[in-house]
C-alpha cells in the first residue's frame, strides 16, 4: 500500500459497536491514501477482528490491542497516536462514520491553507450541522483564532492534525470524562493556522449504539479533574485575559449547567452538591475575572438559585431549564447591557452558531 497521509485511530471497547460501518467509511470513500487504526480496548482483538468482517483483512486497516482496564476512550486512542507515522492524524468514534470525500475535502483545505488542524463539519444525528464552534460570522473557515472564533466550543479534535506540530500531544489519560479538552484547546489556543471545512463533507454523529448505558453523577471533582491539567499548561499561564474569558465562558456554558442538573434534583442531593458547586463557580471566576459578567440573565438566575439556601431543586431546575429558551430576552442580554455585543456574550455566540446552522442547510 501507499504510505497514508492520514492515520485514522477508531477506538471501540465492545463487540456492540459498529466498528465495520466507521471503518468502511474511512476506506471506501477515501481517495488519498489513508490507514484506518483500530484499538481493541479491554476486549479480546479476536472479537472486533470478527465484526470487521472483510474489512479486517484490507491492508490499510491495523487491529491493535490495548489492555489497561480503565473505561476511557483516553489510552487506546493515545496509543493509535503513538502508532501513526502519516504526516495527519484523525479520530474517530466507533459509532461515528464520515461522509463520502470528508478526509480528501480536509486534506485539499489543509495544502490551500497549510493549516496545522482541520475542524471537520459535524452532523448531528437528527441531521442538522452542529453549531458549535460558533465562528465569526458563522462562515468563517480560515485564519481562525482561537478566542475570536469561540474554537474552544469544539471539544473534540475531529478532523486533521498536523502530526509534525502536535503529534507528542496526548489525550488526558485517568479520566472519566473531559479527557479532550485538554488537548483541543492546546491545538486551538497555540496552532498557528486553523480551518474549518465548514462546507465539506460532514463527520457524521450517530446515536444508535446498542450499548450505552446510564450511571449515577460522579463526584464533582471527577468531572472537572481536566481543570488542573489546563492550569498546568504553560501557554494557559501566558495566555491573555481574553483568551482565558473565552475558555472559561464556554467551560461553565457547556460543562457547568450539566453538572447541576444532574446533581440537584432532589433537596439531598441539593444539599449535598451546593457548596462544591458554588466553589467551582469561584475558580472559573478566578481563572478569568469577569467572566461570569458575560453570562446571560437566564444563566445568573441559576447561579443566583444555587446561592440561596431556601432555594429548592423545583425552582433551580426550572431556572437551568429557562436558559434554553434561546430567543427570550433573559437568555440573550447578560445583567449589563453595555456588554451584549462582546464576542462572548451569548447575543453573538448564539448568532454566529444560528448562521452556521442555516448555511449548512
Amino acid at each position: 500500500m501507499l504510505e497514508p497521509r492520514v492515520d485514522v485511530t477508531i477506538a471501540v471497547h465492545s463487540a456492540e459497536r459498529p466498528i465495520a460501518r466507521a471503518a468502511a467509511s474511512v476506506l471506501e470513500h477515501t481517495a488519498a491514501p489513508v490507514r484506518v487504526n483500530v484499538v481493541a480496548h479491554n476486549i479480546d482483538p479476536e472479537i472486533i477482528r470478527a465484526n470487521l468482517g472483510a474489512l479486517a483483512d484490507d491492508p490499510r486497516l491495523r487491529l491493535l490491542e490495548l489492555r489497561d482496564g480503565i473505561p476511557s476512550p483516553a489510552g487506546p486512542m493515545n496509543h493509535g497516536f503513538a502508532s501513526s507515522t502519516a504526516p495527519f492524524i484523525s479520530v474517530m468514534g466507533s459509532d461515528d462514520e464520515l461522509a463520502p470525500g470528508a478526509i480528501d475535502s480536509w486534506l485539499a483545505l489543509q495544502e490551500e491553507t497549510g493549516a496545522e488542524a482541520v475542524l471537520a463539519r459535524i452532523q448531528l444525528a437528527d441531521g442538522r450541522t452542529d453549531p458549535y464552534p460558533p465562528v465569526r460570522g458563522g462562515r468563517r473557515t480560515r485564519g481562525l483564532d482561537g478566542r475570536r472564533d469561540r474554537l474552544a466550543y469544539r471539544s473534540a479534535p475531529l478532523g486533521l492534525i498536523d502530526r509534525a506540530r502536535f503529534g507528542e500531544l496526548r489525550l488526558t489519560e485517568g479520566l472519566p470524562s473531559g479527557e479532550d479538552l485538554a488537548y483541543s484547546l492546546t491545538v486551538w489556543f497555540t496552532g498557528e493556522r486553523i480551518a474549518y471545512d465548514l462546507a465539506g463533507p460532514a463527520y457524521v454523529i450517530n446515536d444508535d449504539a446498542g450499548d450505552r448505558v446510564t450511571s449515577a453523577p460522579r463526584p464533582l471533582a471527577q468531572d472537572f479533574a481536566f481543570l488542573d491539567e489546563i492550569e498546568a499548561f504553560p501557554w494557559f499561564a501566558a495566555a491573555s485575559a481574553a483568551e482565558r474569558t473565552a475558555i472559561v465562558v464556554k467551560l461553565i456554558r457547556i460543562h457547568v449547567f450539566d453538572a447541576i442538573l444532574t446533581r440537584c434534583g432532589t433537596g439531598q442531593d441539593l444539599a449535598a452538591n451546593r457548596e462544591e458547586l458554588l466553589a467551582l463557580l469561584d475558580r472559573f471566576e478566578r481563572l478569568a475575572p469577569g467572566s461570569r459578567a458575560l453570562l446571560s440573565r437566564a444563566d445568573r438566575a441559576v447561579f443566583d438559585a444555587l446561592r440561596d439556601p431556601a432555594g429548592s431543586p423545583e425552582e433551580l431546575l426550572r431556572r437551568v431549564s429557562a436558559r434554553h429558551a434561546y430567543l427570550s430576552l433573559p437568555t440573550l442580554l447578560p445583567r449589563n447591557v453595555l456588554r451584549v455585543f462582546h464576542a462572548q456574550a451569548p447575543f453573538r455566540t448564539l448568532f454566529a452558531g444560528y448562521r452556521i446552522m442555516r448555511s449548512a442547510r
